[in-house]
């Protein structure tokens, strides 16, 4: 597949229109239709259905746009690092984090880098530790900032001295906001939400003493910042971590922590015999010099 071809397959996907794509990539619609259907003969599969008022994917359609969309970040990012200059230090650090507090370590690091090369540009994508992990193997991304368990045998990482402390988000008028803090039991009949990694995570569950997913989940997140509202609404009791929703003043929330108390681990991590691009080494050469590594 030819990567200019995508190109305009990602164009067209975008637009739902193979006339308004054309106008877009300033061609004209004969050769690009023809260079769609060419794909589809590559590929023995329809991707596009043409319809009378917009273009609409298939089924694969979808699966290659994903792909497509991968393929062509990938390339920019290496035309980025191969043609950045040897005299200026710049170009991209591409760095996936789970939500923890612990990312004021890269944000550290990368305002004491940009002191010395201000034109390094940074680029942040939070997720769980699935999706930063995917982002991770596919090369899309260069460091990992990720909140254990999680399986990291099979990178490069350093462990941070930081640990996230877990504990329950919830109103303050909530009857168990009256403690200080939250054991197993005050949580087996109440309504849950989780984060995906937790509902999971044999730790939880062996904290909790129960299997987690015979409680009461009544939802499941990524990000505990969408969570927060439901919260907020009574929907539920959040198992989260510290710090990264604010309780404090006038906020409807508090934040209590379980007991035992229960940390989580957090690493920087990425592959192993990793080519990294100039901006990045340096980036990780500043991390190592920060934690003493």
């Amino acid at each position: 597949m030819d990567i200019r071809v995508l190109g305009y397959f990602l164009a067209v996907a975008r637009e739902e229109s193979i006339t308004k794509a054309a106008e877009v990539l300033h061609m004209t619609q004969p050769p690009l239709s023809r260079q769609l259907k060419d794909l589809e003969e590559e590929l023995g599969k329809q991707l596009l259905i043409r319809g009378s008022k917009k273009v609409t994917l298939t089924g694969d359609g979808m699966l290659l746009r994903k792909r497509a969309e991968e393929l062509v970040d990938l390339m920019e990012k290496t035309k980025a690092e191969i043609s950045a200059s040897d005299e200026n230090i710049s170009g991209d650090v591409y760095i996936g984090s789970g939500e923890t507090d612990a990312i004021f370590v890269i944000a550290q690091a990368a305002k004491e880098l940009q002191n010395e090369h201000p034109l390094i540009r940074y680029h942040i994508y939070s997720g769980d530790a699935g999706h930063v992990t995917e982002r991770l193997d596919k090369g899309l991304i260069d460091f990992g900032l990720l909140v254990e368990p999680v399986d990291i045998t099979k990178y490069d990482y350093i462990r941070l001295p930081q640990k996230d402390t877990w504990g329950v988000l919830m109103r303050k008028d909530s009857p168990l906001a009256e403690k200080e803090t939250i054991c197993a039991e005050n949580l087996w009949d109440k309504p849950l939400i989780v984060s995906h990694q937790i509902a999971s995570s044999s730790e939880m569950s062996a904290w909790m003493k129960r299997d987690i997913s015979k409680l009461n989940i009544v939802t499941t997140y990524d990000l505990i910042y969408n969570a927060s509202h439901f919260v907020k609404k009574g929907f539920g009791y959040a198992i989260a971590l510290d710090k990264l929703v604010n309780t404090t003043g006038e906020s409807e929330l508090c934040f209590r922590p379980l007991s035992p108390t229960l940390e989580a681990g957090l690493c920087i991590v990425w592959k192993k015999y990793q080519v990294f691009s100039r901006a990045s080494e340096h980036f990780l050469r500043k991390l190592k010099d920060l934690l003493s590594v």
